[in-house]
């Protein structure tokens, strides 16, 4: 939940790194409340009122985390456009030590 948490306080921050650990919590936290809204949706609303206003919420720091995550492995933010190059990418470890887009994320951290 820290992870979710850190990404949605960097909510527009598209420099530096983010690590891949930071990037999977997002993603599956986001699919976890995500869930949870659609079943109160359907059970509540009959639609995706609570969804649609919970996506637009998290839409922009989801590309900036995914942008920080590409930063890590060194590639350019645009490479998030590339579909299955992207997931590629964010599952590959990052670039030990300091590249062109900050420190290494993990260097004195628990890995």
């Amino acid at each position: 939940m820290e992870w979710y948490l850190k990404v949605l306080k960097q909510f527009a921050d598209f420099n530096g790194r983010a690590r891949r650990k930071e990037f999977w919590m997002f993603v599956l936290f986001n699919m976890i409340v995500s869930i949870v809204l659609g079943i109160i949706d359907g059970a509540v609303f009959g639609s995706q009122v609570l969804g649609g206003i919970y996506s637009l919420g998290v839409l922009v720091p989801s590309i900036a985390v995914g942008i920080r995550r590409m930063h890590d492995v060194g590639k350019s933010g645009w490479f998030i456009l590339i579909p299955l190059y992207n997931l590629i990418l964010a599952v590959t470890d990052g670039v030990k030590g300091e590249n062109e887009y900050g420190p290494d994320p993990k260097e004195g951290a628990d890995v």
